[in-house]
């Protein structure tokens, strides 16, 4: 079962919560056991799962990112600028694996989905999730 996540991101750089939609879209499935696949669609957006306690980690993975790859300084920026937004999305990837179990997302209290922009703002962002059943029943 696959379905397509829209959303808009509001700033240049940031991590969105997307955990909701991606457990709407299990509960959807009816699939109790299997594996949840949740990709991002562009190359200069990605995937991580992270800590959601409150928003000083996703603040510091763009803070950690900007200093590891600053704006401005790469062969790409020639064409459209967003040198630095391609080579953030690589390091970071497109997508991450979660395992279901007994119809329920497997991640620990405190990680969450996030959808990482890295060359917003984007009026539509789309996120692929696919949801695998384990294929014992």
């Amino acid at each position: 079962m696959r379905e397509t996540i829209t959303l808009s991101t509001p700033q240049r750089e940031i991590l969105l919560d997307i955990t909701p939609a991606v457990t709407e879209v299990v509960a959807r499935s009816g699939v109790r056991d299997g594996l949840v696949n949740v990709y991002a669609q562009g190359a200069t957006a990605a995937i991580m799962i992270q800590e959601n306690w409150d928003e000083s980690v996703q603040t510091d993975v763009v803070n950690l990112l900007r200093k590891l790859i600053p704006r401005g300084v790469w062969l790409h920026d020639r064409q459209d600028g967003n040198g630095d937004a391609h080579l953030k999305s690589g390091l970071v990837g497109p997508s991450e694996t979660i395992p279901l179990v007994d119809g329920k997302l497997g991640l620990s209290t405190w990680q969450n989905i996030f959808f990482c922009e890295f060359d917003g703002p984007r009026s539509e962002r789309r996120v692929v999730v696919t949801v695998l059943a384990d294929g014992h029943g």
